[in-house]
Order: C-alpha cells, then structure tokens, then sequence
C-alpha cells in the first residue's frame, strides 16, 4: 500500500512539473510577483507589529505619542502666559521660535515630560494600592468614554447626575487624579508611611501655637469714640492723639471729650464678617493696657483698649487638631511622592519627541 502511495505521488509531482512547464512565461512572472507581494506583506506586518508609538518610558510603563500630545495640549495656555511674562511676547507664539535657551516648542514637550513623570508615579502608586486597573493613557480614555456613557445614560433615564453630565479629556483627568490622590492619602495614611501620630499633631501646634490659636482667645477691651467737631482744624486729630498719649487710658478721656462715647465688650477671635476681621486686626496687635493708634471714620475718631485676653489652649487643639493632621499627611504626601519621582528611571526618545511639531500639538 505504501508503495502504491510513493507512486501515486511520484506521479502528482511530474505532472505539476509538465504543467509548470506549459506555462507561459506572462504566468510565471504573475506568479512570482505574488509571491513577492505575499513575502513583502509578510515582512511588513512584522515590521508594524515591532513599530510602537512609545517616546518614553517610566519604570518600564510605557508613555506614548498621544499621551505626551495630550499634555502638552494641557499646558499649552500656561507655557504661553509664563512666555509672554517672561519674555514680554506679544501676539500669537512662535512656536519654533528660540525662548532662551530653547525653542517654545521643546519648552513645552519638556513641562509636559515632567508632568508626566510625577503625575504617572502618582498613577503606578495607585495601580500598587489596586485603586486603578492600568496607568495607560489608552485605558483612561477608555474609562473616559465609559464615564460618559454612564452619565448620559442616567440623564436619559431621569437619574441625578452630580458634576458635569460630559467630562473632556482635560477635565476628567483633572478630575480622576484628584480623587485618586485624595484615596491614596486616606490609604497611606492609615498605616502607612503618610500615617501622623498624636504627637506630631501637638509638636506642630506648639510650635505655631499663635496660628493655631487664634480662633481661641477672647479678648475684652474698651472703645472711645470721638466725634470730629463740625470745622474742627486740621490739627484737631494731633491734638486728640497727645491727649489720649497723656492720658495712658480710655475711660479718663471720656467725660473731657465732647460727645465722647466710651463702651466695654469682648470679642471671641475669629468670625467672617467684615467688621470682626478688621476688630481682630487691631486688638491681636495689643499687649494689655495698650491703646491702639487712632482708627478714622466718618466724622468720628475711635480708639481702642486692651483689657485683657484669654486662650482656651484645649478648645483650640481640639478645634485644629484634625485640619494640623491633615495638613501633615499633605506635607508626608508631598515628601513621599517626590521621593519616587526622584528614584524613578525615566527614558525619554529623544528623537522621537524631537519629531513632534507644533502642528501636532494645535491639532
């Protein structure tokens, strides 16, 4: 049986090859161009399948063409302001055009690298704490779309939408890194190296114990009110500022000056209004027994004396002592994030940034 097969196939081959032979030599020259063609598609979708978009890399996350366009896209309205400041342009920006040491443009490509560096050592921290999936730039616009969609969808069904009812690039990733700092801090902090004990909450109140007290003093103090005589002199506020000098407190002007109204209050530090600010700006400068300098109004001079202050230490700890905590674990975030920047390796093409112009960046 193998036998017969071998010469059954003996048989196949030597036909083709009477055929092959029969052939006009138009057919042959069709058929090796297909086969170059076939060899040629061959060897491009190797070629396309190595090509990559990359021009940096962080940590051996990759960092792509449209990723770097979209930052610099970002920045563009600042890299301009600090231009036009800078140098004093006017008009459009020559974006080829030389700004120091470099031309506008890779001024621009190199803020944006440096963004990308810190806000994606940002992202892989979240990717380690599995707050995201993927730090790609692909992944977030798919996110984006979905977000979208999912926002589009509520309102069709009549749902309540908080925020925007469509982020764009530029707002949803403003938006998303924020909240994935806000959720890294929270994580870190927790028991981790952001973490904030109770004694470095109370070392940083005692050393700005004014700052943080403030909202805490009470404070009691007098107040002279002096009407300007109707065609008082110019010198008559002079005069009034030695009488009151000489006199060394309120209450012993108060039945010498005429119309003079003398009040006792006290006032608890802080408070939003206009008047209390400017109250606070004048007796927190007052050591006890002080008189403050002469405040002018209409037609009336006022002064005012510090009778004695008082700091609720406790309340004021208890008050600040959750904003302190927070604004360290800012400060350790701050330290804790520019540390991996810093350690990070970063490779940048050079020449594949070099390539991009300024009519990628307007596009």
């Amino acid at each position: 049986m193998k036998a017969v097969l071998v010469k059954s196939a003996a048989r196949k081959n030597a036909a083709g090859k009477s055929a092959a032979r029969r052939r006009s030599p138009r057919a042959a020259v069709l058929v090796a161009g297909v086969v170059a063609a076939l060899a040629a598609l061959v060897i491009g979708g190797v070629a396309l399948a190595d090509r990559t978009d990359e021009v940096a890399s962080l940590d051996g996350h990759a960092v792509t063409r449209d990723e770097l366009l979209f930052h610099m896209r970002r920045l563009t309205p600042q890299v301009e302001n600090e231009l036009r400041n800078q140098y004093r342009l006017q008009g459009a920006i020559d974006w080829n055009a030389k700004a120091g040491d470099q031309t506008a443009l890779r001024r621009l490509a190199a803020r944006a690298l440096d963004e990308i560096r810190r806000d994606k050592t940002a992202l892989i921290l979240a990717k380690e704490q599995h707050l995201i999936g993927s730090v790609d730039h692909a992944d977030f616009l798919a996110e984006l779309a979905a977000e979208n969609e999912r926002r589009a969808d509520a309102i069709a069904r009549r749902q309540v939408v908080y925020g925007l009812a469509e982020f764009s690039p530029e707002e949803y990733y403003s938006h998303r890194l924020t909240g994935l700092t806000t959720s890294l801090k929270q994580r870190l902090s927790a028991n981790g190296p952001l973490r904030v004990s109770d004694a470095e909450v109370r070392r940083a109140f005692d050393a700005d114990r004014d700052a943080w007290s403030a909202n805490a003093t009470t404070y009691t103090y007098a107040k002279l009110v002096v009407p300007v005589p109707d065609g008082a002199s110019a010198g008559y506020a002079a005069g009034l500022q030695r009488r009151v000098a000489a006199a060394g407190r309120l209450a012993e002007l108060a039945n010498r000056e005429p119309g003079a109204r003398l009040t006792t209050a006290t006032q608890h530090g802080g408070g939003s209004a206009a008047h209390d600010q400017e109250l606070m700006a004048v007796l927190s400068k007052l050591a006890p027994g002080q008189i403050s300098g002469p405040v002018p109004g209409t037609g009336q001079i006022t002064y005012y004396q510090l009778n004695g202050k008082t700091v609720d230490e406790d309340a004021a700890f208890a008050e600040y002592s959750r904003r302190i905590r927070q604004s360290l674990i800012e400060e350790k975030f701050d330290q804790f994030l520019q540390r991996r920047v810093d350690s990070s390796v970063f490779k940048v093409d050079t020449a594949a940034v070099d390539a991009i112009n300024a009519e990628d960046v307007q596009q």
